[in-house]
């Protein structure tokens, strides 16, 4: 490579990272001014309509990764019961003081192990997923709970400029904790191996939020 392209590649690389800092900033600063300290996807999104519209009065529902409660608050407007569990200790205790009603119950521990000892209608992971390594294997251990789950995770190939940091072994990821970020066939290859199936799914914002069931 010419030492003219080692240069331009450098200034890619450092506008490539520039990208990422200022996504995970703007991110986290926007939640600070947002009411109630709600990160502003949640409102410009709308993706709770996705879970609401998908579940019934009757259901109990197990949210997973619940964290800030703002989706077990929406969904226990329709439902009979909400279970919300959380590995972040402050997450639960934000959701218990502003998102708690009736119906709702919230847990704080890890939901590879500590998940309540009861079966549901419904199984929520929104952008969960991705942040689990062995997951086939833990929706494997899922289908003891629920035979219905409403997913939501990321897709890798969202816009070029993802892959292209991928290409030049950058990290590309929106968060660091993710262990993939999905093409549709990608997921739907680790669905099929926990033996579970897609009744519906749809692609908005970069991401596959989608029914599954076993």
């Amino acid at each position: 490579m010419s030492v003219k392209k080692s240069i331009q590649l450098l200034i890619i690389k450092r506008l490539l990272w520039v990208h990422s800092f200022s996504y995970r900033a703007a991110g986290f600063l926007s939640i600070q001014i947002e009411e109630d300290r709600i990160h502003p996807k949640h409102r410009l999104m709308d993706y709770h309509k996705f879970f609401v519209d998908n579940v019934d009065k009757d259901d109990a529902v197990l949210d997973i990764g619940c964290g800030n409660g703002a989706l077990c608050y929406d969904v226990a407007k329709k439902v009979k019961k909400v279970v919300g569990i959380d590995l972040n200790e402050k997450n639960v205790s934000f959701a218990k003081q502003k998102y708690s009603e009736e119906n709702i119950e919230y847990i704080c521990g890890d939901a590879l192990k500590d998940l309540p000892n009861e079966k549901f209608d419904v199984i929520i992971m929104s952008n969960v997923l991705e942040h689990i390594k062995n997951r086939v294997e833990f929706l494997e251990t899922l289908t003891t709970k629920t035979t219905r789950f409403l997913i939501r995770v990321p897709m890798i190939n969202r816009d070029w400029i993802t892959l292209y940091k991928k290409e030049l072994s950058m990290d590309y990821r929106l968060d660091k904790g993710h262990y993939v970020e999905y093409t549709l066939d990608g997921f739907e290859e680790e669905i099929e191996k926990a033996e579970l199936k897609i009744k519906d799914y749809s692609i908005q914002f970069g991401e596959i939020w989608a029914v599954v069931s076993g």
